[in-house]
């Protein structure tokens, strides 16, 4: 079984996700550009696949009716994005431990990509 480690800058969220990851998803949605300072670029496993090792700063934003978003109270880490009734959770990529293989498979909402920099050919 796939087990991957990860967690924020400071090492106040720690998790472990087991299984396969999907293929990267880079979000361009105002909301992930806002909570990221640039577009965001997640994975995902189903959620009894998340396991938190470590979540004494973990904190969930409802950032509309349709998510929420989870972050490190300390050092601001954007970690998760989990979609209401949904059994999955997406990871931000970019906190996971060493190398996994994974690429970005496609782009979404690139209507809101910010215009200081130019979408990738996929």
């Amino acid at each position: 079984m796939d087990i991957h480690t990860g967690g924020c800058l400071c090492g106040g969220v720690r998790y472990k996700a087991t299984g396969p990851l999907r293929s990267v998803i880079a979000c361009h949605c105002t909301q992930c550009r806002k909570t990221s300072g640039h577009h965001t670029a997640m994975t995902s496993v189903p959620r009894a696949n998340l396991v938190f090792e470590s979540d004494e700063t973990l904190v969930w934003f409802k950032s509309s009716d349709l998510a929420r978003r989870g972050f490190c109270g300390r050092c601001g880490g954007n970690l998760f994005w989990e979609p209401t009734g949904e059994d999955r959770v997406s990871i931000a990529a970019g906190t996971l431990d060493g190398a996994t293989g994974l690429t970005i498979e496609r782009n979404i909402y690139t209507e809101d990509a910010g215009d200081y920099y130019d979408l990738p050919e996929l």
